[in-house]
């Protein structure tokens, strides 16, 4: 063996190197073509729901919501700041915010003065720079609020807005009447946090969905409230109250938080009802799982609006409701309570799925009361069947609405029909089954009408469309399970 052959090897594979890594250096370089980049296009003004097609707005989501209110008197302007986090879902040479009312100032976008115009309830914002797609950005919005701003349906719903109390104000921001407060992608399918940060006098209390983060005494004698709302919410489920009000702190199942806010003279008065929120919540999770939020409590309304509403984890219930009979109080308050999982948690993909959210309000609200002393569920359903026809023909089928009649009564009774003849038909325990896997399945989550349907099939073991369809839509009510019995109204 030579003992100089692997050195001049070695020379040799290194001389190769070095003659490949140079050519490599000097030969052209092949470049990829640079991706394409999205021209910017305004966002679109609306979602196109079918009752309100300008609701919510195209281009963007909100990742965070802060609200700035230095709220001065009951019925008085007070100066506001809406702070906006989002994300573009495409390059936006502009876009639009839900705003009704209220008298805009400035309008900045990443710090910088962006262009504005205001048509109706439609607030368009040009910022000085197109935004490229997939970009976080901040929108800033200062304007006076006016608290005495209220509109009307002539449905269930009544004035909704600014509803003033006779110390301060409540919100009842349900269906779309958030943009009366603050600018918003004002729609149910479009959730967010939000910070509120509201600024009131020395003698009055300012109370928000979720958990208070701060009071701060100032020099002045005003005080700051600090409130997160820990988890989104849609705009529709906003609560931001002010007044006298005593909060008045306990615990539910689990030592789940629970935080009452009332007017002072009503404390005494509502005491005895309030004090039933805990077994209402246990009796809820027995039938559907855990509750889905960090705390819950009540929103006593001064007020002479005879609505209630779900506003997340602090419903806002009309005093009336809990200074008449305990079987009334208990029907609303298991009705709002129920909406924290059905249109709160599980929240609304349009309008069109409302049946979803108040036809299993008022099912556990009409099955709870049965058990506590209220009338019988299965005859409130035979005389909800015997209507169904005419309610079809008057206000749509559950889930075909039209906009004047989206609250009406077939979204209520008529609705928690179409849930009775489905336990009629699938029996109790695979309905419970559904039930928890949808109230599970879409937590924090908004869904349709459809994906019930499916999902419903999915948990029966069996394909449900060809049931459930002609319950939800068209014009002729089906037979009722298990009661040939009942029979339907024509409807002329």
């Amino acid at each position: 063996m030579s003992t100089d052959r692997t050195p001049r090897r070695r020379a040799r594979l290194a001389l190769a190197a070095a003659i490949t890594a140079a050519a490599a250096l000097t030969a052209p370089v092949s470049q990829a073509a640079p991706a394409a980049v999205e021209k910017p296009s305004p966002g679109a003004p609306g979602l196109g729901d079918p009752m309100f097609p300008l609701d919510g707005n195209g281009g963007y989501r909100v990742d965070r919501y802060y609200l700035d209110f230095d709220w001065q008197a009951p019925k008085t302007p007070f100066e506001a700041t809406t702070t906006i986090r989002a994300r573009s879902t495409q390059a936006l040479s502009r876009f639009n915010l839900d705003f009704g009312g209220n008298t805009l100032h400035d309008v900045t976008v990443n710090g910088t003065a962006a262009g504005t115009s205001r048509a109706g309830d439609e607030l368009t914002v040009t910022p000085k720079s197109p935004i490229a797609k997939g970009s976080s950005f901040t929108v800033k919005v200062t304007y006076t609020a006016d608290p005495t701003q209220t509109r009307h349906r002539d449905d269930a719903i009544e004035d909704y807005g600014w509803i003033p109390t006779p110390d301060g104000t409540v919100v009842y921001p349900q269906p779309n009447g958030a943009r009366l407060i603050f600018p918003a992608n004002d729609h149910p399918s479009q959730r967010a946090p939000i910070t509120f940060r509201i600024t009131t006098p020395g003698d009055r209390t300012a109370v928000a969905n979720g958990k208070l983060v701060s009071r701060v005494a100032r020099p002045d004698g005003r005080v700051q409230w600090t409130y997160d709302s820990e988890q989104p919410l849609s705009t529709q489920l906003v609560q931001l109250a002010v007044g006298k009000f005593r909060l008045v702190d306990s615990e539910g199942p689990g030592g789940l938080p629970l935080r009452d806010v009332v007017p002072d003279a009503l404390v005494e008065p509502t005491a005895e009802y309030r004090k039933l929120t805990p077994d209402h919540l246990k009796w809820l999770e027995e039938k559907l799982g855990p509750y889905p939020f960090n705390r819950y409590g009540l929103l006593v309304g001064d007020t002479d609006l005879g609505v209630a509403l779900e506003t997340q984890t602090l419903s806002l219930v009309p005093k009336a409701d809990l200074l008449g009979t305990k079987v009334d109080a208990e029907r609303n308050m298991v009705h709002e309570l129920t909406h924290q999982w059905f249109g709160d948690s599980v929240a609304l993909k349009s309008w069109s799925d409302l049946w979803l959210s108040e036809g299993h309000a008022r099912f556990y609200e009409r099955e709870y009361s049965e058990q506590h002393g209220g009338d019988s569920f299965e005859a409130a359903m035979k005389t909800a069947y015997q209507n169904h026809d005419i309610w079809r023909r008057d206000f749509g089928a559950p889930a075909e609405p039209t906009e004047p009649n989206l609250f009406k009564r077939m979204r209520y009774d008529g609705s928690a029909l179409v849930l009775y003849a489905l336990r009629e038909e699938v029996g109790d325990a695979t309905f419970q089954k559904i039930e928890r896997a949808w109230v599970s399945g879409f937590k924090d989550r908004t869904a349709s009408t459809q994906q019930f349907i499916d999902l419903a099939s999915k948990a029966a073991g069996k394909d449900l469309s060809d049931f459930l369809r002609p319950w939800l839509y068209g014009p002729k009510t089906p037979p009722m399970p298990g009661h040939p019995d009942w029979v339907v109204d024509p409807a002329s």
